[in-house]
């Protein structure tokens, strides 16, 4: 496996509107740029925008003609960069740990 800048994803997902597309995109399963829009209170542009972002992180894939291009969730990214997070994570609960039995070894 091999890992990847968490960054474009945590990018991608400081947008709301990119979230709510993930959402969309990961509960109803691949779908048009059309039938995104009229799902969203934005225009035509800012969708395709916004899914140009998501692909360039990784977390949405297109595929198809240009008319009628389907776009789909690509969970991997996702995956990684909460590997990244819990990676970090064990990394501070030992660093806790150890601050925790010096401190009582001290007591």
């Amino acid at each position: 496996m091999t890992e990847r800048d968490p960054d474009p994803v945590f990018e991608a997902l400081a947008d709301p509107t990119r979230r709510a597309m993930i959402e969309a995109l990961s509960d109803d399963g691949p779908t048009t740029l059309s039938d995104l829009t009229r799902r969203f209170p934005v225009t035509r542009q800012a969708v395709a925008k916004h899914l140009s972002v998501l692909q360039d992180a990784g977390l949405v894939d297109s595929s198809g003609p240009v008319r009628g291009r389907m776009y789909s969730f690509t969970p991997q990214p996702l995956t990684d960069a909460m590997t990244w997070i819990v990676d970090v994570g064990a990394g501070w609960d030992e660093r806790l740990a150890r601050l925790k039995r010096q401190v009582e070894h001290r007591a």
